[in-house]
């Protein structure tokens, strides 16, 4: 089985923290969002995983350091490490062909900026497994259109009608991948593309009217990392499914005066003096904060907070702050008082 991670986009939304940090590699509940997506799909799996494809942007920002540990991560579970680039922003099905020499048999494509709660099954009639989710607000998403008997019969953009309720999240199983790669290819030999992008769609598309059989599996939770405040909502909601796994989340941290209401990850080496943290709140080695109030917040590595009462922050590294702002984003070597 391989796991296929297009991750080349610079995270604009997510911005200033994605000016210094992928967006992809931004901790969330204390590990990078594409450390646990893969992690999760290769726990999920029903066989284990034998290479781990990455697909990524412009060497100056995903460099040597994103490259080592991508294959940290891969050699973690066992699996080949493969790096491919992605030089031009031309769409999702553009950026799977990237990994194309990557492209044959089994493999789960899981593109780097969702998190998710699942039981990955895999339906062995089916040729491919599209994940979705229920939601209320179906005419914001891609959502698929079922036949009746189950199967996938239709991919539909943000609908104007009423169509399904099933949002596409972004993770695709495919029993032979090559399929896919062949439907890409004819979709980029015909230049056929939307705003200029090639879409994915359109590969899983051709393989449906050649009789390929698509399924639905829907996931339990489906979880964003688009801006700062859905992220800080995102760590909160994977802070209570790890809590209730039993995960360990406070780390070799120092309490003076101090007390932490989980669920919260405290990393090895924070200092908490006067202050109350929790719920709801990651913070990164290395931080102290000192006279304040944490809550539903995350706070990366080396900052100093100082009399701050903070609620719905997203703070990177190396930060120092003090004030009286409660809902801030602040980017990595801020310092603000």
């Amino acid at each position: 089985m391989k796991i296929i991670v297009p991750m080349a986009g610079r995270g604009s939304r997510l911005r200033p923290h994605t000016l210094t940090v992928p967006k992809p590699l931004i901790p969330v509940a204390g590990m990078p969002i594409v450390h646990r997506l893969v992690r999760d799909i290769a726990k999920l799996l029903p066989e284990p995983v034998s290479e781990i494809a990455y697909v990524l942007g412009d060497p100056a920002y995903f460099g040597e350091a994103v490259v080592a540990a991508l294959t940290e991560l891969s050699e973690s579970l066992g699996a080949k490490t493969s790096i491919y680039r992605q030089d031009q922003p031309l769409g999702t099905g553009h950026a799977v062909m990237c990994a194309a020499p990557s492209l044959s048999g089994p493999a789960v494509i899981a593109y780097a900026d969702t998190l998710i709660r699942a039981d990955l099954t895999l339906d062995p009639e089916a040729d491919s497994v599209i994940w979705v989710k229920q939601v209320e607000n179906p005419e914001q998403f891609g959502v698929v259109q079922l036949d009746n008997t189950g199967a996938i019969s239709a991919l539909v953009e943000k609908p104007r009608d009423f169509v399904s309720d099933l949002a596409v999240i972004g993770i695709y199983y495919f029993k032979e991948i090559g399929l896919l790669k062949d439907a890409l290819q004819s979709v980029l030999d015909e230049k056929l593309t939307h705003r200029g992008e090639y879409q994915i769609n359109d590969g899983i598309l051709r393989m449906m009217e050649a009789g390929k059989r698509f399924v639905p599996g829907e996931v339990s939770a489906w979880m964003d990392c688009g801006n700062p405040a859905v992220t800080v909502e995102t760590n909160g909601r994977m802070l209570d499914y790890l809590a209730a796994e039993g995960a360990k989340l406070v780390g070799k941290a120092t309490l003076e005066n101090s007390q932490i209401v989980e669920p919260c990850f405290i990393a090895d080496g924070v200092v908490l003096k006067n202050t109350t943290v929790g719920p709801h709140v990651s913070i990164g080695t290395n931080t102290v904060i000192s006279d304040s109030t944490i809550k539903n917040s995350m706070i990366q590595t080396n900052c100093q907070i100082e009399k701050s009462h903070l609620d719905g922050a997203m703070i990177g590294n190396h930060v120092r702050y003090s004030g009286t702002q409660k809902h801030v984003s602040i980017g990595d070597y801020s310092e603000l008082k």
